[in-house]
């Protein structure tokens, strides 16, 4: 009899639960929502984010807070938001470091990068650009192939740090063309540019954001974007197919997740917000400054693309035979 109480107990609560849950999200939000953003403040991932919650304060009528919670290559972000409350107010954005962390450290994280998570919306792709030292002697990516083979093991790249979205292109470059080059880690994009400018390294693969501003001024060469088609944030720049390497491509990207077991109609709300965000001429002219191309998805054309790129990095991550620092 007490077995049957306890079941009839729980069934009640379930029931009631799921009246709630509708009612609760017709009245969302009711309070200020918190949105974690893994990395300091004034990056690129810092800024798209803060360009979409000031417009999400304005439609939804409660404030979108940023909370900056770096480190450990967004993992430490990353799991404040998936041992967060699934009531809606709380979301994180998370970049191409990400889908690199499932696979570099696949079953010592204290939450699954896939599992804990709700996918919201894919916001946006930033193509990546290879730079050079202006004493290098290849001009474009035939050159440097050509110069990398010739002088295998020669020839060092930097990158923002190990597992990043830029050193598992160069990786997957390196792999594509069949050349040798040596990674140099940086803790970050300033120390890395810094690198290849005082000589330490010779190539650099970030952003155009990060990067054109030392190109325009004559600091750097720029060797190829990582793309099939030229970026509007970086229009002088030729793809890599143009400037003779071969067809891949590099992005890191701006993605909105929320906490497993978020109320599917507020993350359909955010989602759909977003992309009417993203898709006024104001973000997306924006977002090309910052050399972002806006997307604007549903949750589960989030969700394909998040699954898409960890598979894709897993691939180069293992062949690589990449470890995390």
């Amino acid at each position: 009899m007490q077995g049957c109480t306890t079941r009839f107990t729980h069934a009640l609560a379930a029931a009631c639960l799921a009246l709630a849950a509708p009612h609760a999200a017709a009245q969302y939000p009711s309070h200020p929502i918190k949105w974690i953003v893994p990395y300091p403040p004034g990056g690129i991932t810092d800024s798209a984010t803060r360009m979409i919650a000031q417009k999400l304060t304005e439609s939804l009528g409660q404030p979108v807070v940023i909370e900056n919670k770096p480190g450990a290559n967004s993992i430490v972000g990353a799991e404040a938001a998936a041992k967060s409350a699934p009531d809606g107010y709380t979301f994180v954005t998370v970049i191409g470091g990400h889908a690199a962390n499932a696979t570099l450290y696949a079953g010592r994280l204290p939450f699954d990068p896939v599992k804990s998570f709700a996918p919201v919306s894919l916001v946006g792709i930033a193509p990546l650009l290879m730079i050079a030292n202006n004493d290098f002697p290849p001009k474009d990516m035939k050159e440097l192939i050509a110069y990398a083979k010739a002088n295998p093991g020669k020839v060092s790249f930097g990158s923002s740090g190990i597992g990043a979205a830029a050193h598992l292109t160069t990786e997957l470059l390196k792999q594509t063309a069949d050349i040798n080059m040596v990674h140099i880690p940086y803790k970050g994009t300033a120390p890395a540019l810094a690198g290849l400018m005082g000589g330490d390294i010779q190539i650099l693969t970030d952003t155009p954001s990060s990067l054109m501003p030392q190109v325009r001024g004559g600091r750097v060469r720029a060797l190829a974007l990582f793309a099939a088609k030229r970026s509007p944030g970086a229009p002088e720049v030729p793809t890599i197919v143009e400037a003779g390497g071969p067809p891949i491509e590099g992005s890191t990207w701006v993605l909105f997740l929320a906490p497993a077991g978020t109320p599917r109609e507020i993350v359909n709300r955010i989602s759909s917000e977003t992309a009417k965000i993203v898709a006024s001429p104001e973000m997306r002219a924006r977002f090309e400054q910052l050399g972002i191309e806006p997307v604007g998805s549903t949750p589960a054309e989030a969700g394909r693309f998040l699954d898409d790129e960890i598979a894709k990095w897993a691939k180069v991550i293992n062949i690589a035979g990449v470890k995390p620092e």
